[in-house]
């Protein structure tokens, strides 16, 4: 690294008047921490984290085996994290409770005090099970930076979530970057056996709801026996789009 000259002002002793000098300690000590701070920055891109202000990301149907990965990823990295799921309490809860709803675990939230949850409606009013999903929108779309929608099920379910999670991201803060997360074609006979001509059509919908009416997105197929490696493949999107 090249040497820094810093000029130091000093009084001189006799006319009081201000002089300047060389001070070559000071200069060590800065070149020192100026060349830590870039083998710093150098380390932090290398990993892939960002050097800017923490984001703010909403997780739709963050309960299952993608957002649980995700969303620690994230918090790790200094992130606000807020997943929207059915019922916050039940997906809080020390142990499952049901295997009808999504679960992180008491655990898991202490172990990332960044991680949120929070109730919504998820496109049916009829599935509410939630006690406080009013005004899910203002708390949690308003403020975010992204929005990954990772809700899981092949019914009507899911298109009506991302109808919803795209009207009214559209209606409160339509710059957020938009991520709609899929299995792949080819995989869908293997998670899910049955009706699969159905459930692409399906997938298809989501993914147009969101490239026909947001202008910033990104529409992602997934491998499902390469969670870990496909939610870093999510990040960087993130990171790439919002930096």
């Amino acid at each position: 690294f090249p040497q820094l000259f810093v000029l130091s002002r000093v009084v001189h002793p006799h006319d009081q008047h201000c002089t300047t000098k060389y001070s070559r300690n000071t200069t060590q000590q800065l070149t020192i921490m100026v060349s830590n701070s870039i083998l710093i920055q150098l380390i932090l891109a290398a990993v892939g984290t960002p050097l800017a202000h923490g984001f703010s990301i909403v997780i739709p149907g963050g309960t299952g085996i993608i957002g649980e990965t995700l969303s620690s990823s994230l918090a790790n990295d200094g992130h606000d994290v807020t997943i929207l799921c059915r019922n916050a309490f039940l997906a809080s809860a020390p142990n499952r409770a049901s295997g009808d709803f999504g679960w992180l675990g008491l655990g898991f939230l202490e172990k990332h005090p960044g991680i949120k949850l929070r109730d919504w409606d998820g496109g049916d009013l009829l599935d509410i099970v939630g006690q406080d999903w009013i005004g899910w929108q203002e708390d949690t779309l308003a403020k975010a930076d992204a929005v990954v929608n990772v809700v899981g099920g092949y019914t009507e379910q899911r298109e009506m979530a991302a109808e919803r999670i795209v009207r009214e991201s559209l209606r409160v803060n339509p710059t957020a970057l938009q991520i709609t997360v899929s299995p792949k074609d080819d995989e869908l006979r293997m998670i899910t056996p049955g009706a699969e001509s159905t459930k692409i059509a399906r997938l298809k919908q989501c993914e147009d709801l969101v490239s026909f009416n947001c202008a910033n997105f990104e529409n992602m197929r997934l491998e499902a026996n390469r969670v870990e490696e496909e939610c870093d493949r999510i990040k960087a999107v993130i990171y790439d789009r919002l930096k």
